[in-house]
């Protein structure tokens, strides 16, 4: 376990879709920490000369350890050891925590900017108050116009707009059963499928005024979860008798077929179509192992492709990160015996996700100096 007597520093802000994932895991894993916003000068100082951008959320150990990343955050302590491991044991919960995660950190990212930013008039205080408590009032018009640029990119227009929002209420009437009948994902303790939920669907959809009251007024067993996931510990009173692990033998509950479903119908084509341009990328560039994604490493997009989202065309910017992130559900099938990969690949197969890995492809994406740069195979 991390140490309990000195405080982990958290760099990050309550509205950072990112840093609500991590703010989650040390809660809940009981993980001493204190919250500094990014106004902070130690930030511009001491810590973004080390990561080498302005981008949160960042952990530092009592030991000076800087780790930039949700996901690095967890795979961190979950490297020490902690009450309530991330990753289940059973192979197929394991790898659809990871697709799971996926949907949440990356194809929910135009739900969370849509729903903040559309409807900017209608929440404009509570975000103003929200900017400034986190980065200063003299910053936060500066943050949020730049925060509204990136709808374009995202792929929010007059035209997906409609998709995305019977998208998110059709999510919400999904969990909504789900968490009537158990407390997190897989069972009695949150899974990296929940961590990767909770991002868009505490620090936006959860707080901001429009979303939020849609959440508590359509799906009060999600607003439920959100409490849960943000509490210390394990917050499951009403699941007497649920216990504090995974659903056994690797079971998929009933109840979370239609996720299944939603995130198969919502995550192809444009998944495919991305991982399409960056192998064409890496034919055409032949970048070195090691090489930085861009040539900035503010730089998150490598550029943008036209593809649909539930069956509206729209044009999509392409972030790496994506391929960062589903490795892990390759690496956890690369180490298990054959038969359970067969099952696996049969189960992803028969749920319409089998193009949700990114398999052998001759390149990689990974993480070195706070960067993410092309790994070659």
């Amino acid at each position: 376990m991390p140490n309990q007597e000195t405080p982990h520093r958290l760099y990050g802000v309550p509205h950072s879709l990112y840093t609500g994932i991590a703010r989650c895991y040390l809660r809940t894993q009981g993980v001493p920490y204190v919250e500094i916003p990014t106004s902070d000068p130690d930030f511009a100082e001491r810590i973004m000369p080390v990561i080498q951008r302005s981008i949160i959320p960042v952990l530092e150990t009592p030991e000076g350890e800087i780790i930039q990343d949700s996901l690095d955050i967890i795979d961190h302590f979950e490297q020490q050891g902690v009450p309530y491991s991330a990753y289940p044991p059973g192979l197929l919960q394991r790898v659809l925590a990871v697709i799971i995660a996926y949907y949440g950190t990356q194809a929910m990212l135009p739900h969370a900017m849509h729903y903040r930013w559309t409807y900017r008039d209608d929440q404009e205080a509570f975000l103003r108050d929200q900017f400034a408590a986190g980065a200063g009032e003299a910053l936060a018009d500066k943050i949020m116009s730049r925060m509204n640029s990136y709808l374009p990119q995202l792929g929010v227009n007059d035209h997906t707009i409609p998709e995305i929002e019977a998208s998110y209420e059709q999510l919400l009437d999904t969990l909504n059963a789900h968490f009537a009948e158990h407390p997190y994902v897989f069972g009695g303790r949150p899974s990296l499928a929940d961590y990767g939920l909770i991002g868009p669907m505490f620090a936006h959809l959860g707080r901001d005024p429009v979303p939020g009251n849609i959440m508590k007024t359509r799906a009060p067993k999600v607003f439920r979860w959100v409490e849960r996931m943000t509490a210390p510990g394990l917050d499951t009173p009403e699941f007497t008798g649920c216990g504090d692990d995974f659903l056994a033998d690797d079971a998929i509950p009933s109840t979370l077929e239609p996720l299944l479903r939603q995130i198969a119908d919502e995550i192809f084509p444009m998944l495919t179509d991305k991982l399409t341009f960056m192998d064409g990328l890496i034919q055409e560039q032949q970048p070195d192992d090691g090489q930085p994604v861009s040539e900035k490493p503010h730089q998150r997009y490598v550029g943008a492709v036209e593809t649909s989202f539930r069956g509206v065309p729209v044009q999509a910017g392409i972030q790496p990160y994506l391929v960062y992130v589903l490795r892990k559900a390759d690496e956890a099938l690369a180490t298990a015996p054959g038969d359970d990969q067969l099952r696996v690949h049969e189960a992803l197969a028969e749920r319409g996700l089998a193009g949700a890995l990114p398999g052998e492809r001759g390149y990689s994406v990974d993480r070195r100096n706070h960067i993410e740069v092309w790994e070659r195979r």
